[in-house]
């Protein structure tokens, strides 16, 4: 049996992902314990939800700091008391620096609306849109001080139809976002991710 992990969510909102990660994690029973969800907003409606299913919560209110890097390292202190083998970025809305980003290199994972590389930053349903792609989705990756970068986890595509708005589209791609982020996280809970070389591989086996 391998130990149990340890995992903390970060939010900035509703926490969607945060959801579907702590009901995936809780049925079927995952061999780790989320270990808290913070965020950077008090009014975070996700942070209701998580204290509803017995999870601790934390707020490290960006607004307080003069800049990203004392907030930063505020940030980091708090995840750190929680001792997590990995940290999940379920819409947290901040650009993170190097330093933060290099402390959890390979054990923070991010999840981002559209099929990386194509389409980084914000608005990727309109860009998709706009570009007339006819294949869009959803990337699960490692997190690197690069925006929207990193070696990919996993990814879900959904069709993009004539008639979609950037509202349908996101739906179709939200979908998919509420698999595939529980489903990489239980990978990396079961040992199944290994680096190599800048590029995940999932093995059959924990490793």
């Amino acid at each position: 049996m391998r130990a149990m992990r340890n995992i903390v969510i970060l939010i900035s909102g509703r926490g969607t992902n945060m959801q579907a990660i702590v009901r995936s994690a809780q049925q079927q029973k995952w061999n780790c314990r989320i270990a808290a969800v913070i965020s950077n907003r008090p009014d975070a409606k996700g942070l209701e939800f998580a204290a509803s299913h017995g999870i601790a919560t934390a707020v490290v209110a960006s607004r307080d700091f003069a800049d990203r890097d004392s907030f930063d390292a505020a940030l980091q202190t708090a995840i750190d008391h929680f001792v997590p083998d990995l940290v999940v970025l379920a819409g947290f809305m901040r650009i993170l620096t190097t330093p933060f980003v290099d402390h959890y290199r390979g054990r923070m994972m991010n999840i981002h609306p559209s099929l990386l590389p194509s389409f980084p930053g914000l608005a990727t349903h309109r860009q998709a849109l706009a570009a007339g792609v006819k294949v869009h989705g959803v990337t699960v990756h490692f997190v690197t001080p690069d925006l929207d970068h990193g070696p990919i986890v996993a990814q879900a595509a959904v069709p993009v139809f004539p008639n979609d708005s950037e509202q349908t589209l996101a739906e179709r791609v939200l979908e998919q976002e509420h698999l595939l982020y529980p489903q990489a996280v239980r990978w990396f809970i079961d040992g199944r991710l290994q680096l190599v070389d800048g590029r995940v591989q999932l093995t059959d086996l924990p490793l």
